[in-house]
């Protein structure tokens, strides 16, 4: 990946934290697998199984908790 798509992780709210956490989160996957087609075969498989999607909730908290620490948990 070539271009710049991340510049800071600083968000103006917890919520919009969470989501460039959930973003992160995507584009992992997507760098990873950067076949759609692939990406689109699995999808019915993780979708519909606990431990892949308590996975990838895991995933997920791990990315807010770096930005909320990047963001002193938006804290003065």
């Amino acid at each position: 990946m070539s271009d710049i798509w991340l510049s800071t992780l600083m968000t103006e709210t917890p919520q919009e934290g969470f989501e460039l956490a959930v973003l992160l989160s995507r584009r992992g996957v997507k760098t990873r697998q950067p076949d759609v087609e692939v990406l689109k075969k699995l999808r019915p498989i993780y979708a519909n199984n606990a431990d892949s999607l308590t996975a990838a909730s895991q995933v997920i908290a791990l990315n807010f908790q770096t930005i909320a620490a990047a963001n002193g948990y938006w804290r003065s």
